[in-house]
């Protein structure tokens, strides 16, 4: 959460000293880059508090959009030490993007990211995702399955992952999408950061929670897109939904078969000109086969699924999970020379695991309201806060663009 600003500044500088990707021949020249540092603190559930200083570079094309972001950051976290941070986000054109993350810390936690989207430039007609990851977080918790595990079985690990994801959208008809999708994962469980907590192989078996000595999933989807969204990165206006199916094979170098199915349904509903956005969500997952490995089951807790509880509170066969959230529009205001809109967003998620529908009880269910703040820079940069209030106390999540987008 960032807590203040310091001093900004705005400086021109030739466009052949900001090559590719920074800029492009859409950019003037010379270019208009403002800095802003910041100090941010953030806290989370799993990992604490985190504080530190980041200095936020937007730099402007020549119809004065923020095309370009790169943000550096050094911060503190007692369970990792000292973590130096590259964040890069880049739109080279409508309807294209990049993003990478770079991060180091003294203890435990590397991450290295970088995801591409690109809508209809390089193949007419298809959006294509890539998206590949190399990272260790220390910080991960593992309580149990099923949504009367305890807070006393609560462990930690390293949760070492490296792999790729990649999908082609193909629009058949008109709001009706079809998209493939071939993902790779490498799983090492390592000791984590937090020794206050037993270390998760200490406790549970293998044959009580599989994955927990490592795996590895490929998988192949299937997925069936609606959507009349008036924008995929912030949505005013539209429903979407979706049907996923994938299958994870051994033929295919999985360590265990599985299928797993997905149904989401969203809808945005706006009022006063925009000023109020209504968002409706519910969201079913499904996971079977035998001994699926711990972390590809299915999952609820942490940014995007229930936001009163850390990542992977709640893990079994299956969840059922609604989010209702009102966005509000409070003002529009130029910080920095830079325009924002600024959101407040209150909201309540509720949702259970279990072993299949057929068992689901209401008694099951976690209730969490909560409170988001958001501060945007349109077309497309979004920063958040989230505070959600769950009955094992409150959670919060900073981060990068609205919940519930892909």
């Amino acid at each position: 959460m960032v807590i203040s600003c310091t001093v900004s500044c705005t400086t021109m500088i030739p466009r052949k000293d900001l090559p590719a990707p920074l800029t492009t021949k859409d950019y003037g020249d010379p270019v208009k880059v403002v800095s802003i540092p910041l100090p941010a603190i953030s806290t989370d559930p799993n990992e604490g508090l985190t504080s530190g200083v980041l200095d936020a570079f937007l730099i402007y094309d020549k119809e004065g959009g923020v095309r370009t972001l790169l943000a550096p950051q050094v911060n503190y976290n007692r369970y990792y030490g000292a973590t130096a941070t590259l964040y890069g986000a880049f739109y080279p054109r409508t309807g294209q993007s990049w993003q990478v993350n770079v991060s180091r810390s003294q203890h435990v936690n590397f991450d290295l990211e970088a995801t591409f989207n690109d809508v209809k430039h390089l193949i007419p007609g298809v959006e294509l995702n890539a998206y590949g990851f190399y990272f260790n977080n220390g910080s991960s918790r593992f309580f149990g399955f099923q949504s009367s595990s305890a807070l006393k079985n609560e462990t930690n690990y390293g949760d070492q992952e490296a792999g790729f994801d990649l999908s082609a959208t193909f629009n058949l008809l008109r709001h009706f999408y079809l998209s493939l999708g071939d993902r790779l994962r490498q799983v090492t469980i390592t000791h984590g950061a937090v020794k206050s907590l037993p270390f998760i192989q200490d406790v549970f078996t293998s044959e009580e929670v599989p994955g927990i000595n490592g795996f590895r999933t490929h998988a192949q989807r299937l997925s069936l897109i609606y959507s009349t969204l008036d924008s995929h990165d912030m949505p005013t206006a539209g429903f979407y939904s979706k049907a996923m199916a994938e299958w994870s094979g051994r033929a295919l170098g999985s360590t265990a078969n599985f299928f797993h199915y997905f149904l989401e349904a969203d809808d945005y509903i706006p009022a006063s000109k925009k000023r109020y956005i209504t968002l409706l969500r519910g969201a079913y997952d499904q996971t079977i086969g035998n001994s699926v490995p711990f972390l590809e089951r299915s999952i609820l807790g942490g940014e995007n699924t229930l936001r009163g509880y850390g990542d992977n509170r709640f893990i079994d066969k299956s969840y059922l999970l609604f989010n209702f959230e009102e966005r509000i529009q409070l003002f529009t205001k130029s910080v920095f020379h830079v325009k924002t809109r600024w959101e407040l967003a209150p909201f309540l998620d509720t949702g259970t695991v279990m072993s299949s529908l057929y068992s689901i009880s209401i008694n099951h269910f976690k209730i969490n309201p909560g409170i988001g703040f958001r501060a945007t820079v349109p077309p497309n940069i979004i920063g958040r806060v989230d505070v959600g209030f769950g009955n094992e106390g409150p959670a919060v999540f900073v981060g990068l663009g609205y919940p519930f987008t892909d």
